[in-house]
């Protein structure tokens, strides 16, 4: 389950609570930024969260298949060896924190950046990406996309990381 959070800039004290709550407190100039945290082993340990609402708009980390449940010294990826089940599981915990943030789920997307360590992942990463967002669902699903190649991730077990930008009204 994950926490959404609210600040003001400049605020020194950054609460961890671990039931979702949501503590609001005024910006200059009337705007709000809105946090959304989980207990992914990851997000514990480098300090970050899995998204922020500023506006309308949502920013998402990059984001994995892990697994919420495995310690933060060893932490431990969902779906191992299976490009496609890390992208539907990562997709679905973004649609998660979208709508914990306000927005819509899926519909919210609209652009989406997969990053993957090996090339022959790609096209069952594409595969789960498709299930999940591709256009043809019709209604307002779809986003843009990009697909990158990179070196390697902080763990061997991850074959996917997925960072999405969405928009909270977007229908």
């Amino acid at each position: 389950m994950g926490t959404v959070y609210q600040f003001v800039s400049g605020d020194t004290q950054i609460p961890r609570p671990q039931t979702p709550q949501l503590k609001s407190l005024t910006f200059p100039s009337s705007s709000t930024k809105q946090f959304y945290g989980t207990n992914s082993p990851w997000e514990g340990t480098y300090g970050h969260y899995r998204a922020i609402r500023v506006g309308q708009q949502i920013y998402l980390s990059g984001t994995t298949a892990a697994d919420p449940d495995s310690p933060p010294g060893k932490p431990r990826v969902l779906c191992p060896g299976d490009a496609r089940g890390q992208t539907r599981v990562t997709l679905n915990e973004i649609i998660k924190a979208i709508q914990h943030l306000g927005g819509k789920g899926g519909e919210s997307i609209i652009r989406t950046q997969l990053f993957i360590q090996r090339h022959e992942d790609a096209p069952e990463v594409m595969a789960g990406f498709t299930e999940v967002l591709g256009r043809d669902h019709g209604g307002n699903i779809g986003s843009t996309a990009i697909l990158l190649v990179v070196s390697n991730f902080s763990d061997p077990e991850m074959l996917v990381e997925i960072m999405v930008d969405a928009i909270a009204d977007a229908s």
